[in-house]
């Protein structure tokens, strides 16, 4: 499986973004996949995940502000991200798994930065 993150750029306070992750090779054994982020100094943390269905789960700090969707048609997920903060600046790297607690596939991450 292979992951290409796209869409990261410099943003103003408040602004939007929207990152795109194109999944190709053997996505039939896919059954989630996530966004996570790692910013300067920081440990990678997870930011939302999409189940094969369109379930999604979001960390707390992003609830309501960024949403995690899917177009299986594209073998695409996108991260709608809105409001976004000086805070939300780090890389922001696209996985998938099959099931269990590892990630097993990694796209090569997508900078984002919110600055004014």
């Amino acid at each position: 499986v292979q992951l290409q993150a796209s869409g990261g750029g410099l943003v103003q306070p408040g602004g939007s973004l929207r990152l795109s992750c194109a999944a190709s090779g053997s996505i039939f054994s896919i059954n989630y996949m996530a966004w996570h982020r790692q910013a300067p100094g920081k440990q990678r943390e997870l930011v939302a995940t999409i189940t094969r269905s369109g379930g999604a789960n979001y960390a707390d700090s992003m609830k309501g502000r960024f949403t995690i969707s899917r177009d299986n048609a594209k073998n695409t997920v996108y991260l709608q991200m809105n409001s976004l903060k000086p805070e939300d600046t780090a890389v922001y790297f696209c996985a998938a798994k099959r099931n269990g607690l590892r990630w097993d596939y990694w796209g090569q991450g997508t900078q984002v930065t919110v600055s004014s």
